[in-house]
């Protein structure tokens, strides 16, 4: 079997990025698969998976642009600026006026201040393991850009407030939407925190093209409090589940099989087996260019040279990839089969990053 591909995964709410390739990983039988940008768990949407050698490219991927649609929730902040963290400030709720004028400004190229509860390293620690500790640490700002946003639903009161609306955001690599909210809450003079998030597009993949596409949930303003008020429930039990297995001596390496996972062997399970199956992607030029990839194509009479890992010349390519200014160069043989990728070295000489390990077979 072909591992080498890119997958486009719908992931369910409540579902975790990393419980995601579960599914992947057994329908093309590999080891080797990471995702090219998390999801929280209480968000849905599109997950770029690469597998098998394309696991390299995967950091490449993760630079591209994206589009959310996101529920924000007025009348309280958290401490994780989403649904499932604890509230640490609340105000008043908006007029629509004040919201539209919040959200117009937050346009362009920004600076913006990463949630606490992230990824995001500091001073060589993860900042959310610092947040969990209790103790308080400075966020650096960083550059975004939000090239587009939209009010696409609105949620008010008897008296007119907002509570919630729903908004389309494109955005740049690095771009937090949890600090949007917590960002255009403030800008409107109240409080607000992320309710809901569905991941429309990375780049030119779009979600609708994703396995598990036709599983997906609608998401209005109603499922996404809906779906975050069940979300918190079972986090509770899950909280609950954990201290009682704790007081029971049970060993936390063993926590997971007492966990609830009803996936393997269920019917949306094996379908969304063979939906990756039938969606997986081959890398392709476009995808390459988008990588910020040169391509080239290999002569057919020096495929075997280059699938042996054979010294690297000029004549075996239609351009010599000698001539080329990027550090990366995408090979293809002459009928659009992907055959490996070539990277510069620090003096300058491209090598072999990687041969696919499909390339050959028929």
């Amino acid at each position: 079997m072909d591992f080498d591909k890119i997958v486009l995964f719908a992931k369910q709410p409540g579902q975790t990025s990393f419980s995601s390739l579960f599914t992947i990983k057994h329908a093309l039988g590999t080891k080797k698969a990471g995702h090219t940008g998390t999801l929280d768990s209480f968000a849905s949407g599109l997950l770029v998976v690469c597998a098998g050698s394309l696991t390299r490219i995967a950091s490449r991927i993760t630079e591209f642009d994206k589009e959310y649609e996101a529920v924000l929730q007025f009348g309280a902040e958290t401490d994780t600026l989403e649904c499932t963290g604890s509230v640490v400030r609340t105000a008043a709720l908006p007029s629509k006026k004040n919201v539209e004028a919040a959200v117009s400004q937050f346009s362009g190229t920004l600076m913006q201040r990463p949630p606490l509860f992230s990824a995001i390293h500091i001073d060589g620690k993860r900042a959310s393991d610092i947040a969990r500790s209790g103790k308080s640490a400075e966020m650096p700002e960083r550059q975004i850009t939000v090239y587009n946003s939209k009010i696409l639903e609105w949620k008010c009161n008897e008296d007119g407030a907002v509570s919630a609306v729903r908004i389309l955001f494109n955005v740049s690599k690095g771009t937090y939407i949890r600090s949007l909210a917590r960002d255009i809450g403030a800008a409107c003079g109240s409080a607000a925190h992320l309710a809901g998030l569905y991941r429309t597009r990375v780049g030119s993949f779009s979600v609708e093209n994703a396995a598990g596409f036709d599983l997906l949930p609608d998401f209005t303003i109603e499922s996404a409090l809906q779906n975050a008020e069940t979300l918190c429930a079972a986090e509770k039990r899950r909280a609950q589940l954990e201290l009682d297995l704790k007081a029971r001596g049970i060993p936390r390496r063993e926590w997971k099989s007492y966990m609830p996972d009803n996936r393997e062997g269920s019917p949306a399970e094996e379908l969304l087996q063979r939906q990756v199956c039938e969606k997986a992607y081959d890398m392709n030029r476009q995808i390459a260019v988008q990588c910020g990839f040169a391509c080239l194509t290999v002569r057919k009479d020096m495929e075997n040279v280059f699938r042996n890992g054979g010294k690297l010349r000029s004549a075996m390519f239609d351009v010599s990839p000698f001539t080329l200014q990027e550090d990366f160069a995408a090979v293809f043989t002459s009928d659009e089969r992907f055959a490996g990728l070539l990277q510069k070295d620090c003096e300058g000489y491209f090598g072999y990053a990687f041969v696919n390990s499909s390339f050959g077979q028929h």
